[in-house]
């Protein structure tokens, strides 16, 4: 089992560096713009020389605005409203989850929300994948690109270590849950805003409930912050035992280091196994 999470492998610097270009693909730099470093700013003109201001011109029409300009979400019809206010929204989203009855109709309400600002540059909905109804649940911070082609989350290379982890503990996809705290993927892989973060929370709340776990792992430092209230860093808080609440209910969570960190970070992969045996240690 040790091997899946390669504690006694010597770091190869080829691989390493293939691994390095593939995290930037992954995050969104697909270009490089220069062989050698090159100060632009010398080049610039002087403010003297810089074309006088264009006089201000009233609004363009609708039907000559730029896409980017018009605050409605792609697709959405002309008569649809700009989104709403962050506060609006996250209260907006609260209400909407509370009303979902099951996770076919919280992925629909999702599917229809307007109120978070990533749906715009997101390609679709990364809503969750496993079994819903598994005593075991993970939740990560959010999609990268892979995932946001594929509408899963963990699927890319981190989702590939994740799974060989699961199989060291004697579990796959089918003995568990995985879903984000944000459902759809940032431009670029930045992090998401507080307000982001706060619209899209109620929704991995109802996701929770409805699964109802025995276990929660928070994936990541942002996850077990937003969902565990955290304030440490990730390698203090992970591997201790704390509580969700679900109503009455009181659910075992624990944060674990994230596998994107674990492939950039190959010698952490031994506090994971701790943490992975200490989960199915709580399972059985």
């Amino acid at each position: 089992m040790d091997q899946w999470f390669g504690m006694d492998a010597v770091p190869d610097p080829r691989r390493a560096c293939a691994e390095l270009l593939a995290f930037y693909l992954e995050a969104g730099v697909e270009d490089a713009l220069d062989e050698t470093p090159h100060n632009r700013f010398a080049d610039a003109p002087a403010a003297a020389d810089a074309a006088p201001a264009a006089r201000p011109i009233a609004a363009a029409p609708d039907a000559i605005r730029s896409p980017r300009s018009d605050p409605r979400p792609e697709g959405a019809p002309r008569g649809a409203p700009p989104p709403a206010a962050p506060a609006a929204a996250a209260e907006d989203a609260r209400a909407q989850a509370a009303s979902a009855r099951s996770m076919y109709e919280l992925r629909a309400l999702m599917e229809a929300f307007e109120g978070c600002e990533l749906k715009r540059t997101a390609y679709r909905l990364c809503f969750g994948d496993g079994n819903p109804e598994a005593r075991l649940m993970f939740v990560g911070e959010g999609p990268g690109a892979e995932e946001d082609r594929q509408g899963k989350p963990f699927v890319g290379r981190s989702g590939q270590l994740l799974d060989r982890m699961l199989a060291a503990i004697g579990l796959d996809r089918t003995k568990a849950y995985i879903a984000n705290v944000v459902p759809w993927r940032p431009p670029g892989n930045r992090t998401p805003t507080p307000a982001e973060i706060a619209i899209c929370k109620p929704f991995i709340q109802r996701q929770i409930e409805l699964v109802n776990p025995d276990v929660l792992v928070c994936v990541g430092l942002p996850s077990a912050q937003t969902l565990l209230g955290v304030r440490e860093g990730i390698l203090k808080t992970r591997g201790r035992w704390m509580t969700y609440r679900v109503g009455e209910r009181e659910i075992r969570a624990m944060a674990t280091l994230h596998p994107a960190y674990l492939l950039r970070q190959p010698s952490q992969k031994k506090y994971a196994w701790r943490d992975f045996k200490a989960i199915r240690a709580a399972l059985r």
